[in-house]
């Protein structure tokens, strides 16, 4: 019996090699790679890291200095923070050009792009008007229209000026503050996947909320599968949902922060051209190549609404959004041409 084991386990022995060695290289290596995740708090929102590695070390080695760059770009763009450059930039409005960090200005070139592009439906500098709002959910009273004319004021894409060569940022209006809160966590997902791939990782996902970029798609998948969450239950299983791989999605609604005054539901989300909350119960969700563009892109979509936002989208090489909106039916659902590939 025992020489038979013996002969049996030489053949089982061969059949694997031979099976083995018949596996693409490529795919023999991916075989070798192990999930980890990894999460922590950054920018108000957790930021979750899903990577596939040969080892610990490597994958704890790579997520680190992932969370450091994030933890940097947060110092860089917070406007809660005395001391970031975002706030002590917006210090500087009124006053003559301030040089900034490469990342900021990357920031705000973007964000700028994305403005132009929605006609100032996404505009960073709606900072007072964000301001206002916040106290208005605090206190469940709408702000004062004579304020909110103020606040109006000091809102415009026209009154942010960069250039390009001295790398300066110059807010014309004293008072102006800018307001990253629909930009800079897609930009961070963005940086995050690429310091996981300089540390040998190209299959990763870097989730912040409701922005989420990946990189290589997971061991023996054509893509990472991310679900929708339903716009009339966020917290129950997604029924709607995406394969995504080396691109970004981000979702923006009023899910989380809202108020209601006098019968009415007013978003976190402001529309800069009125100074007004956006009214009813809606989410947006849009597919990009980065999490820069998704990210921004899906506020400005909000603002403008199912016509003009699937519009500019659109127009937009390898861009798709989702919109769901909340109406006495039910709930209505509008996507853009590319919604479906």
């Amino acid at each position: 019996m025992a020489n038979v084991w013996r002969k049996d386990s030489l053949v089982i022995s061969l059949v694997m090699y031979f099976l083995w060695a018949n596996i693409p290289a490529s795919l023999s290596q991916e075989l070798l790679l192990t999930r980890f995740e990894f999460t922590q708090p950054h920018m108000g929102t957790l930021f979750r890291i899903v990577c596939y590695a040969r080892d610990t070390t490597t994958a704890e080695r790579a997520s680190n200095a992932a969370f450091d760059r994030i933890a940097g770009l947060d110092h860089i763009m917070s406007d809660y923070s005395p001391t970031s450059e975002l706030t002590l930039l917006c210090q500087q409005a009124g006053g003559p050009p301030t040089k900034v960090s490469e990342d900021l200005f990357c920031v705000l070139s973007g964000s700028q792009e994305t403005a132009r592009l929605s006609e100032g439906a996404f505009d960073v500098t709606v900072g007072p008007l964000v301001r206002l709002w916040r106290r208005a959910r605090r206190t469940r009273e709408l702000p004062d229209p004579a304020r909110l004319a103020q606040a109006l004021e000091l809102v415009g894409v026209d009154k942010l000026r960069l250039d390009e060569k001295s790398r300066t940022v110059q807010l014309l209006r004293k008072g102006m503050a800018l307001d990253l809160g629909g930009i800079a966590k897609g930009y961070a997902a963005d940086e995050a996947l690429k310091l996981l791939d300089q540390h040998g990782i190209d299959k990763a996902l870097v989730a912040a909320g409701g922005d989420i970029a990946v990189s290589g798609s997971p061991p023996g998948s054509d893509g990472w599968n991310i679900g929708i969450a339903p716009l009339e239950s966020p917290e129950t299983p997604p029924t709607r949902y995406l394969r995504l791989c080396h691109a970004a999605v981000s979702t923006s609604g009023d899910a989380e922060q809202f108020v209601e005054i006098g019968g009415k539901r007013y978003s976190h989300i402001v529309d800069p051209r009125t100074g007004i909350g956006l009214i009813g119960h809606s989410s947006v969700t849009v597919v990009a190549p980065k999490g820069i563009a998704s990210d921004s892109l899906a506020t400005a979509v909000s603002v403008l609404g199912p016509k003009r936002g699937l519009e500019l989208v659109d127009s937009m090489e390898g861009t798709a959004a989702l919109i769901l909106q909340a109406t006495a039916d039910g709930v209505g659902a509008y996507c853009s041409k590319r919604w479906k590939d």
